[in-house]
């Protein structure tokens, strides 16, 4: 069964993809096939029926491609299983205890994301720091605390570290984690089942509520409203809440104003795109874990810093484009030089090439901050002029794969070293100046849309 499951997975992850896949299907498990009929194991109930509605078609397909013939999907939870098997024993058996986490409603947490294998560095830095402090326990500092960003940038790994690090140190408590896509579904089917006092009881007595997405309410009504109440409900009961979103809560589309206000009342945290420094430290992460994987691997010099320069979409593409490497390398017993990196990783290396241009770059941030086109490439050194045009060198080389001196050439006929020195010394900058780093941030944004 298991090899017919992992094949049904790969298939099931290019259809439904990666993120979905995740969260609906990564959990389950394939029991059987019997006359026709796969049985899958979901780990709660509420998983069971989420999948049962979305995705019974495509897993029937692919099982009916792969094993078939397969006409019908039965999902049974592993709480009903254990109830089977200890139907069909006649020794009373003690109960078990409590879980911490409701588990027919928690989502389950992925046993791979904890804080030991999240790797820290600059751009998420203080989103590690807060995540920790809540995680601690203790008296409710921020709340909310809310995590925003970018896709694969960490936010979804950090929710699910918090909610590990809280059960593990309060088993008492009621940790409920859960996507805002969940929080609705259970609230429709709360409406169609007549039980909506059942759901406003389960929401309200939980010691932490973690809700992953909230930009998923944004526009429904009626769940927009349910939330706003369970907020403030649990706020005022000094129990924390823990949020995520893609952007900022002001930023949110749609979204009542007075729930963008609650969202802003704690601490509001962004995670940064990822720069080279934390992508090179994410690979060399990874590289140790896969060398137990494929012992006696050779990895050349170069590779690592080359990902790193090429692949900056997100950490979930950089670590697949890794793990894919490897595996090709294991296969074909060879070792993995920037050749053959180049030859196995065509793909995600065309899909992550850059297609900005110099001359974009110059004129957006021209238009930022308010400066002539011919300022930004002529000989002006006064600071109005030369803060932006270091931050247009800067963003070409980040953006672009144009080398130095074909940058310099476009900056009115710059050395390479002065364009060297433009970029370093933004990378410094940066790093210390928050507005200058959120004015990056806006540039590239308004670039790469």
């Amino acid at each position: 069964m298991d090899k017919i499951w992992g094949q049904a997975r790969e298939e099931l992850q290019k259809i439904v993809g990666a993120d979905s896949f995740a969260t609906w299907i990564e959990p389950l498990r394939l029991s059987g096939v019997n006359e026709g009929t796969a049985v899958i194991l979901c780990p709660t109930r509420f998983l069971s029926d989420w999948v049962s509605r979305h995705y019974s078609d495509d897993i029937l397909k692919v099982l009916d491609r792969i094993e078939g013939p397969v006409h019908r999907i039965s999902f049974e939870t592993r709480s009903q299983t254990s109830r089977q098997v200890a139907a069909a024993n006649s020794e009373p058996k003690r109960p078990a205890p409590r879980a911490a986490a409701d588990d027919e409603l928690t989502a389950p947490l992925d046993q791979r994301f904890t804080f030991d294998n999240f790797v820290v560095g600059k751009p998420n830095e203080l989103a590690h720091a807060a995540a920790r402090r809540v995680a601690e326990g203790g008296p409710v500092t921020f709340n909310p605390l809310f995590l925003y960003g970018g896709v694969g940038l960490g936010k979804t790994h950090l929710m699910h570290a918090m909610a590990r690090e809280i059960q593990a140190r309060q088993p008492e408590a009621k940790v409920l984690y859960l996507s805002a896509e969940q929080f609705m579904y259970r609230f429709v089917q709360a409406l169609r089942d007549r039980t909506v006092m059942d759901f406003k009881e389960l929401f309200r007595t939980v010691s932490v509520l973690m809700v992953d997405d909230v930009q998923f309410i944004a526009g429904k009504d009626s769940t927009q409203e349910e939330f706003f109440h369970t907020f403030n409900t649990l706020v005022d009961q000094g129990k924390q809440i823990i949020i995520s979103a893609d952007r900022a809560p002001g930023e949110i589309k749609d979204m009542e104003e007075r729930i963008k206000s609650r969202l802003q009342c704690g601490l509001v945290v962004d995670l940064h795109p990822t720069d080279y420094e934390l992508r090179l430290g994410i690979l060399q992460s990874k590289t140790d874990t896969f060398r137990t994987q494929y012992p006696g691997l050779q990895l050349a010099p170069g590779v690592l810093e080359f990902l790193a320069h090429r692949i900056t979409s997100n950490v979930r593409v950089l670590e697949g484009a890794l793990q894919r490497l490897f595996a090709f390398a294991s296969l074909m017993g060879r070792e993995i030089t920037l050749d053959m990196t180049q030859e196995c990783l065509a793909d995600i290396l065309r899909a992550n090439d850059r297609k900005v241009s110099i001359e974009e770059i110059q004129r957006k941030v021209a238009e930022h901050y308010n400066i002539r086109l011919s300022d930004m490439i002529g000989p002006k050194r006064v600071r109005t002029v030369a803060r932006p045009r270091q931050i247009a060198m800067y963003l070409a080389k980040q953006m672009t794969s144009r080398s130095l001196p074909e940058i310099g050439r476009r900056f009115g006929g710059r050395d390479h070293t002065t364009i060297m020195h433009g970029v370093r010394k933004i990378e410094e900058l940066r790093s210390a100046d928050r507005s200058l780093a959120e004015d990056i941030d806006l540039l590239r944004r308004l670039l790469e849309a």
